[in-house]
């Protein structure tokens, strides 16, 4: 038996810190969450049964897995308050996505059409909010859409309304403040697709008789559908999970699994129930991650 080549013994040592990290920082919290949430509450430290006993032998390991019980994620199948969270969570984020796609599009494209001097500058100005703390940001939506806040001022001022609206603590402050946070992981992977496409392709459309919209919806557009895949995925997966937005910004029946998730860990104590609301959000969010490499993989094998 021959023994490993060099090179391939190079490549292992390569990819064996990213799957260290990988099993110590998410498969082993993740086993860890998943066994709570196979567990029962207790007023005890910690506040969940069972919990092993190492030094019991095979008769401990034995105890310890004929508790296990899959109570918790039938509570989630049958109440309706967590199935109206996670329908909430996929609303909000699908829709927040769906606009910012719209809002997004265009932003990329009039970035990747500039003057080469001047973008630097535009994906500068884009990058900027990361700069600043996101809750401090989320907090300043709260200055802006509040009654007396900078929105219904600046309406008042312009006659576009007759008395303050109530923005703040609804379905619409939400959306705002997902589309605000959110809009730069929509830009960016699409200006970067966008940015890279042959000028030639546009320019035989335009020899051909296209005029640039039409140039836009036949050859820019469907060529950047990778960036727009990229950059929804990017933007719906964390926006599934979303907290800090909807208990800041949206009102008491704002249902989100984020906010489910808080309630059942520091007001409920129940961390088995928790758990179990923060597996289904991970099986949520890991469904369109894999759509996305498997139809990233289907587009490599395309001929």
């Amino acid at each position: 038996m021959a023994a490993p080549r060099p090179d391939r013994i190079a490549a292992r040592l390569v990819r064996l810190p990213p799957l260290l990290w990988l099993c110590a920082f998410f498969l082993l919290p993740f086993a860890i969450t998943l066994k709570i949430s196979l567990s029962e509450p207790a007023t005890a430290i910690p506040p969940y049964l069972p919990v092993l006993d190492w030094q019991g032998g095979l008769d401990g390991w034995s105890s310890f897995l004929e508790a296990l019980n899959f109570t918790n994620y039938l509570t989630l199948a049958r109440d309706d308050l967590y199935q109206a969270a996670t329908l909430g969570s996929l609303a909000y984020a699908g829709a927040a996505t769906a606009l910012l796609v719209l809002l997004g599009t265009p932003i990329a494209y009039a970035l990747a059409r500039a003057p080469r001097r001047w973008q630097p500058v535009l994906v500068a100005l884009v990058v900027v909010p990361f700069w600043t703390s996101f809750l401090i940001r989320i907090y300043a939506w709260i200055a802006i859409l509040k009654q007396e806040g900078l929105a219904n001022l600046v309406l008042l001022k312009l006659g576009v309304i007759a008395h303050p609206l109530v923005i703040l603590n609804t379905d619409a402050a939400v959306m705002i403040g997902l589309t605000y946070a959110y809009l730069p992981f929509m830009v960016l992977p699409l200006y970067a697709v966008m940015d890279r496409l042959d000028p030639s392709l546009r320019e035989a459309a335009a020899d051909l008789g296209a005029s640039p919209a039409r140039i836009f919806w036949t050859v820019t557009l469907p060529l950047s559908l990778p960036g727009i895949a990229a950059g929804a995925a990017l933007c719906f997966v964390p926006m599934v999970g979303e907290f800090v937005i909807p208990d800041l910004l949206g009102g008491s029946e704002t249902l989100m699994l984020g906010r489910v998730l808080w309630s059942e860990f520091f007001s409920n104590r129940d961390w088995p129930l928790a758990a179990a609301v923060a597996v289904l959000l991970l099986a949520i969010v890991v469904g369109p991650v894999v759509l996305f490499r498997e139809s990233l993989r289907g587009g490599e094998d395309t001929p």
